[in-house]
This record gives structure tokens, C-alpha cells and sequence, in this order.
């Protein structure tokens, strides 16, 4: 456990370590939304709804959405039908998914490279485990995905930018968003450790304006 702790093992996987030298496993694989876990789905649910009227959704390591504002999916409904899509939603398959999010991508091959390049790095203790490879492979499976994550590739070529944004186009209107990633601090438990906030935010003062505008007449495909 020490080398794990050093390695910065995930959880998950100290557990499988433990359990092939023949001892049991130490840390909870209770469910996000277990007892244990009260206290800090309530802070979730805070963090959430401080963030309206912006999208922002609770994801575990493999971009399943479990939580989310109530704008989120009213945000998303504004391009798809969102109600169509099953649950757990996955984010990165609604970004790539041609059905989905995709055509609406302002900066697509920008965009999708940044977003490959964040699944390796914010990979859990950067470990790419079998379920995470799998994600990679069928996401790579969408046309028009180049495989190459190497975003520096562009550099020298378009404006520098603080961060990659995610450009949506609707009535002819291009919104800029960034996003902000939280995770909860000092994990004892998985699912505490595969826990992950996302907010989008307005990228320039145009896209703040036009988003509050529609989130004014934006629906709920849930309800």
C-alpha cells in the first residue's frame, strides 16, 4: 500500500492489488449516491445549483453523467432531443456522436483533440484502465476523429487561447465555453475518488448574453 500510495494507484485498483496477494480489499466500492456518501452529495447538489443558469454535471471516471443542474439539459435539448438518449448519459459520446452533438461543434478538430487529450490526463492516478481504452476505441470509431492527440500540432496557426474552448453553433450564432473541473479532496472511498464536477462557463461576454437568452425559453427533456 505504501508503493501504491507513492505511485498514486487508483483506489479501484489498490483494492485488485490487495486482492491478488490474497488479502481483502480496504476501500469502499459503495455506489456515488450510498448513505456513506450523503454529505457529499449534498454539497454536490450545492455546487450545482450555484452554477445555474450554465450547465455543469457530476460525472464519474468514465464521463457517465449522475447528477446535473436543471440547465444542463435544457442547454443540450437546445440542439437534440435529448429525451431520446438513454441513461447513464455519457458526455463524450453526446460530443461525438454525429446523432448527437457533433454537427453543432463549431471547432470540432480543435475541440476533439482537446477532449481526447484530457480522457489520458485526467485519467485516475493517469491510469488507463481496460474500461478507459474501451471508451478511447469507440469514441475513435465516430467519423471525422483524428486520432493524433497532440494539440500542440496547431500552435503558431490560430490566436493563443488560455484553454481549448467548446464552440456550439445555433441560429447562426457561435457560443464559446470553457470548463472547470472539480474532484473531492482526500478520498477514502471509489467512488468519492471517481467523482468529478464539470461547469461550463461563457467564454466571452457574446456568448453570456446569448446563452442567458436562451435559457430563457429552454425546456426540460426530462420532465
Amino acid at each position: 500500500m505504501n508503493i501504491a500510495q507513492s505511485l498514486n494507484v487508483p483506489l479501484r485498483d489498490r483494492n485488485r492489488l490487495l486482492l491478488a496477494a490474497g488479502f481483502a480489499p480496504i476501500y469502499s466500492e459503495d455506489a456515488w449516491n450510498a448513505r456513506e456518501m450523503q454529505g457529499i452529495t449534498r454539497a454536490l447538489e450545492r455546487v450545482l445549483r450555484q452554477h445555474e443558469p450554465y450547465s455543469a454535471v457530476v460525472m464519474d471516471r468514465y464521463w457517465n453523467v449522475f447528477m446535473t443542474n436543471e440547465s444542463a439539459p435544457r442547454f443540450f435539448n437546445l440542439f437534440i432531443d435529448l429525451g431520446t438518449r438513454p441513461k447513464p448519459r455519457n458526455i463524450l459520446h453526446l460530443l461525438f456522436d454525429p446523432a448527437g452533438m457533433r454537427p453543432f461543434i463549431a471547432n470540432w478538430q480543435s475541440a476533439s483533440k482537446g477532449l481526447l487529450e484530457r480522457i489520458h490526463r485526467e485519467a485516475v492516478g493517469n491510469f488507463t484502465d481496460e474500461k478507459t481504452k474501451d471508451l478511447l476505441t469507440a469514441l475513435l470509431a465516430y467519423p471525422d476523429v483524428d486520432s493524433d492527440v497532440n494539440v500542440t500540432n496547431g500552435i503558431g496557426r490560430e490566436p493563443a487561447l488560455p484553454v481549448i474552448p467548446l464552440s456550439f453553433t445555433r441560429d447562426n450564432r457561435v457560443l464559446n465555453y470553457f470548463s472547470m473541473v472539480s474532484t473531492v479532496g482526500t478520498p477514502q472511498t471509489i467512488a468519492a475518488q471517481e467523482l468529478r464536477v464539470e461547469c461550463m462557463f461563457p467564454m466571452d461576454e457574446m456568448t453570456e448574453v446569448h446563452h442567458q437568452e436562451l435559457m430563457a425559453t429552454a425546456k426540460d427533456p426530462d420532465k
